[in-house]
């Protein structure tokens, strides 16, 4: 029998246990897509409490606390005695058992506070109040102390194009940061036409770029200009959140009108809404294309399902989930027109739905040319983001692509604890090599399988976004 998460946790082979320790354990961090505030980390937030690390903003573990009959209060509530939330999280755990979060949180616990007891009602006292010592007392415990400790060399957060990029420009000045700190360019507000909301982020982007908006070309010139603005700071990637590919091609003057009857106060209709954001998309694209940006692309997400949760909460609360709905067929006709132009970016394709990965997978090398790994499978997100679904992307990939091309793991988090979830992928991934390899399914050599290793951990996502 096994211990529980011992030093060889998920390697179930000596060679995967060599891949892992040799060459994976001290790669840097290439984070390339998350959403941590830049604020923190130019402030260089300390903690108080774990409560405050871990739970604050966390709705994946919002929402096992629901599902274990916490009340709301102690999931979101404000006013509530820290400790009391955290115990309610441990008496979740509990009942944790083959959820990815029973993993992260036992592997946070002893990679950031050396702490290898099985967290529960228990002993959550003394957990508590040992990590929350351990933040008052230990500078590797502040956020850039995090960052120095788990080697991140990059992170990508997610940036408003309208955003002024202050802590970012003020990051980029501090030497004590040890990371390299990007915005990513997240210009959903401009293309979710349908929103209520729509209206008046055109204001603010009037407000930013000192420029009137009266045509879709005025929209798409000033999005571009903030674009140029981002990549003056640094920005490698953009980041789209659809439920699937636009792809209703309609003439500028046809949009034009689209875009004057939402601003007027009129409703669209679907087809309305997909042809705006197909041609604003498209345009965005290109753009992409020729400023070497890489276009990720998170589909099949339904967001907000409980409308009198989102009503007191708001979004990225924990009320989304997996969608189904048909995306090849869209996904081909919108990267189909770009290519008849040859303005295909770098892509990476995510989607919520496991459904969608061999149309994602066979799709994407379509329009393979000229980059090493330029259209990517991106890594299993959100709730895909768990042992199963990573050997099911990675498995998939190896079977319809070139595996060692892969970009590797991101966090997507809000937490500057999940860094383990590097490890945690890691592992995962020198699992599935070592196991073909002692099965000889592929050659029995270190040096090459070290090297796919060392490359899929960091390696591939530096020379993507770098290059």
């Amino acid at each position: 029998m096994k211990q529980f998460m011992d030093e060889h946790f998920l390697l179930q082979t000596k060679t995967a246990q060599k891949l892992y320790h040799e060459y994976a354990k001290d790669q840097m961090i290439y984070d390339y897509h998350c959403h941590l505030d830049p604020k923190e980390i130019a402030e260089n937030k300390k903690f108080s409490t774990i409560t405050d690390a871990w739970l604050g903003g966390d709705h994946y573990k919002w929402r096992a606390m629901r599902a274990n009959g916490v009340p709301e209060e102690l999931v979101t509530g404000k006013d509530v005695d820290p400790y009391e939330k955290f115990l309610a999280w441990a008496g979740t755990m509990e009942n944790a058992l083959g959820n990815p979060l029973y993993h992260w949180t036992h592997l946070e616990l002893q990679r950031y506070f050396g702490i290898h007891e099985v967290l529960n009602t228990k002993n959550a006292k003394a957990i508590y109040e040992e990590a929350n010592r351990q933040f008052k007392e230990n500078e590797n415990l502040s956020v850039t102390g995090i960052m120095k400790q788990f080697k991140v060399y990059a992170v990508g957060t997610t940036d408003d194009p309208a955003d002024d990029l202050a802590y970012h420009k003020q990051i980029a000045s501090q030497k004590e940061v040890p990371a390299t700190v990007i915005p990513s360019f997240r210009p959903d507000k401009a293309l979710n036409i349908e929103k209520e909301t729509f209206s008046a982020y055109m204001e603010s982007l009037e407000t930013v770029s000192g420029k009137s908006i009266t045509l879709v070309a005025d929209v798409i010139e000033i999005l571009i200009s903030r674009l140029d603005f981002f990549v003056s700071l640094g920005c490698k990637a953009s980041d789209h959140a659809l439920v699937t590919a636009p792809a209703v091609f309609k003439s500028e003057r046809e949009v034009n009108e689209i875009f004057a009857k939402k601003m007027n106060g009129k409703c669209l209709n679907h087809e309305e809404v997909e042809a705006y954001k197909t041609f604003v998309l498209t345009h965005l694209a290109k753009a992409y294309a020729k400023r070497n940006i890489a276009m990720q692309l998170h589909f099949a997400a339904i967001r907000d399902n409980n409308s009198l949760m989102y009503k007191k909460l708001g979004p990225d609360t924990g009320f989304d989930a997996s969608h189904d709905k048909n995306l090849a067929e869209g996904l081909s006709a919108f990267l189909n027109n770009l290519s008849a132009t040859g303005e295909v970016p770098k892509t990476i394709l995510y989607s919520l739905n496991p459904k969608d990965y061999y149309s994602l997978a066979t799709l994407m090398g379509c329009y393979q040319d000229g980059i090493p790994g330029k259209m990517q499978l991106g890594s299993a997100w959100w709730f895909a983001d768990h042992k199963d679904g990573m050997e099911e992307q990675m498995k998939l990939l190896g079977n319809v692509g070139l595996l060692p091309r892969f970009i590797g793991m991101l966090t997507d988090s809000r937490s500057f604890l999940s860094y383990s979830r590097h490890e945690y992928f890691r592992r995962i991934l020198c699992n599935i090599l070592g196991n073909w390899a002692e099965e000889g399914e592929v050659p029995y050599d270190m040096e090459m399988l070290g090297k796919v290793v060392e490359n899929i951990s960091f390696g591939n996502a530096k020379a993507y976004f770098e290059g």
